[in-house]
């Protein structure tokens, strides 16, 4: 019984084993199966997905940044150029501790405050996961320096970068403009165009002036670089290259010493100058006084200089000629005049006498005449050459303000000029409409004879008042201002100049009255005119008007005292000018701020801007000095 029942047992557990090793082989091979099933959907079905990401792992398509079109004078000298430098750049998601590795990098290479307070807030204006620099310009001996130690700081690297470069410094910086770092702004007009790709790896963009208004043309064509790396990332060889398309180079209008020459005309001073070949519209030197030096923009200006220009008093940043909306004083006059003419108010004999005030019907108070006592008897001609205030209050009053607004329209006031850089104001020739919608008040009387002789309501931009003297020397037809002179082609070497759009347009105002106000505008420039001290000497006519705008309102019957008050509180000294008055090739508007007066002031800078443009004189020691008082220069 014991030897049947050991052996039922031994049998039993074969049995078992048995069904165990049969389960286990069928597990074996299921699992086997599964594993054959599964290389076989990566290896054939999925091979060419699974192909494609190993590609993308091993191969990396990197952007290869154009180079920028250069920007050069009419003359071809350099305003705007690249140069190659080499940067070290982080980017902050890949490093732990970022100011310590700041620090630790600091003792391996100088990184000075300057450098840290730029890269911080570049860092306020970036993504956490974009390449930063920290330091640019780095020389070879830094980069060697930097090249031994790279394994202490993952993170960070060295790349080759093109920088903007402006040689002239300050010079022209308001009609260059500046790049500056693409921000989130940026992003959406980029994207909004369909110009994502084209911007892969570019970090900069124009901001202002030339470089901002012909980004398009000075970008180029971003192009791509298929590069072989390792695991660890490292690029180990080229594959493939397309190469990118250089920006077109652009000509502009403005002649660089012409430039030049106007900027130091106006000393210590502040104000704005446009000089525009009344012929095509070139404007040829374009200042706004002070200016600033684009170069602090390239590499991200840091905080401090921002602070410092952002918040300077002087606003340097303003472009004065473009959006300076000044009361255009009595360079108003020669606009009032034809006006005049055209509306039959007046003719060219037609005589007032001047007692050096004029009264409105009812009404106590007076408006005065620069000149106490008056000019005597004045016609048209006399009241553009010696300035009559008067006359033209009394003009005004006569015409009303809706006709001046529709007549002054016609040259271009209250309008943009449509120049080709961005920031332009339109100034404002006031209606009754105009300020029934802005104030909810009635317009009166009074108010439009200030705007008679520039003042009240009126404002107009150095811009305008240039675009509508040229528009006088010009006989009448319409001068639209532009900066773009021709592009030069990357490509092919080709040069385009530019052509305007649409048809010539010409003022609605008759040939003869044009000629009697450019007669007497060169009256102006002669002795006993208000600009005489500009057309002294001179070996060319020039024809002009001068003007003062108030800065600080007075009190009903109290007379101007400038001794009792502050320089910034002076009167602005203004001048429209176009030379030779016979033959105009160049016709300018200047605005010195607190100059005073426009005859002493802003008159000796037109004579140094004609001079070098018609004579190529160079201009003497000259020293402005507001405070010459001569009543015949007077405004």
């Amino acid at each position: 019984m014991i030897v049947g029942q050991a052996l039922r047992d031994q049998q039993r557990e074969v049995v078992v084993f048995r069904s165990r090793l049969m389960l286990s082989g069928f597990f074996i091979v299921l699992a086997f199966a599964v594993l054959l099933g599964r290389f076989t959907w990566l290896q054939v079905v999925q091979r060419e997905y699974y192909h494609t990401l190993a590609e993308a792992n091993r191969i990396s398509v990197v952007p290869v940044v154009p180079n920028r079109g250069l920007i050069l004078d009419r003359n071809g000298e350099v305003l705007a150029a690249n140069y190659s430098a080499y940067t070290l750049e982080v980017t902050p998601s890949r490093v732990a501790n970022l100011d310590r590795a700041i620090d630790e990098l600091a003792a391996v290479i100088d990184v000075s405050p300057r450098d840290r307070r730029r890269f911080k807030k570049l860092q306020e204006e970036s993504k956490n996961f974009e390449s930063l620099p920290i330091r640019t310009r780095l020389t070879e001996e830094e980069v060697a320096k930097f090249a031994v130690n790279r394994y202490r700081f993952p993170g960070f690297e060295i790349k080759a970068r093109l920088f903007r470069s402006y040689p002239q410094g300050e010079v022209a910086s308001h009609a260059i403009g500046y790049i500056g770092r693409i921000n989130d702004a940026d992003v959406k007009r980029i994207e909004a165009a369909g110009l994502a790709t084209n911007y892969k790896g570019t970090d900069h963009i124009g901001k202002l002036g030339i470089e901002g208004a012909y980004e398009k043309e000075l970008h180029g064509v971003t192009g791509s670089e298929q590069v072989e790396i390792d695991a660890g990332g490292r690029a180990i060889r080229s594959l493939e290259r397309s190469e990118p398309q250089s920006g077109n180079n652009l000509y502009i209008t403005i002649d660089l010493e012409l430039q030049k020459i106007a900027e130091q005309a106006f000393q210590d001073f502040k104000g704005a100058l446009v000089a525009i070949d009344p012929r095509n519209g070139e404007v040829l030197a374009l200042v706004s006084r002070p200016d600033f030096d684009p170069n602090l923009f390239v590499d991200g200006i840091d905080p401090q200089n921002w602070d410092a220009l952002n918040n300077s008093p002087d606003k340097p940043l303003n472009n004065r000629a473009l959006r300076g909306q000044y009361p255009p004083g009595s360079t108003i006059k020669p606009f009032m005049a034809l006006a005049a003419l055209e509306y039959k108010k007046r003719s060219p004999e037609f005589t007032i006498s001047d007692p050096g005030y004029f009264s409105l019907a009812g009404v106590a108070h007076r408006y005065r005449d620069w000149k106490p006592g008056g000019h005597g008897l004045v016609n048209l001609h006399k009241s553009i050459v010696v300035s009559c205030d008067t006359y033209y209050y009394g003009l005004a009053n006569e015409l009303g303000i809706d006709a001046i607004h529709n007549f002054l329209t016609r040259f271009g006031f209250g309008s943009r000029t449509g120049i080709d850089i961005d920031g332009e104001l339109a100034g404002l020739a006031p209606s009754q409409d105009w300020k029934w919608e802005r104030f909810h008040q009635k317009w009166y009387a009074g108010d439009t004879v200030s705007v008679g002789i520039g003042q009240g309501y009126m404002l107009a931009t150095p811009l305008q008042l240039a675009a509508a003297v040229a528009t006088i020397a010009n006989n009448g037809v319409l001068v639209h201002p532009h900066l773009l002179k021709s592009v030069q082609d990357a490509r092919s070497q080709e040069v385009r100049e530019w052509k305007p759009d649409g048809p010539v347009q010409t003022v609605a105002v008759k040939p003869e009255y044009l000629a009697l106000v450019r007669d007497a505008m060169a009256d102006v420039t002669k002795p006993g005119g208000t600009a005489a001290q500009a057309g002294a000497g001179a070996p060319y006519s020039i024809a002009a008007k001068t003007g003062t705008a108030q800065v600080v309102a007075m009190k009903q019957n109290e007379k101007y005292d400038e001794k009792r008050l502050r320089q910034e509180h002076w009167d602005h000294a203004l001048l429209i000018a176009f030379a030779p008055a016979d033959d105009p090739k160049l016709a300018l508007a200047i605005l010195v701020e607190n100059g005073k007066h426009g005859g002493t002031t802003a008159g000796p800078i037109a004579r140094e801007v004609f001079d070098y443009y018609l004579l190529g004189k160079k201009p003497a020691n000259l020293k402005l000095d507001p405070g010459a008082d001569n009543d015949d220069e007077h405004d």
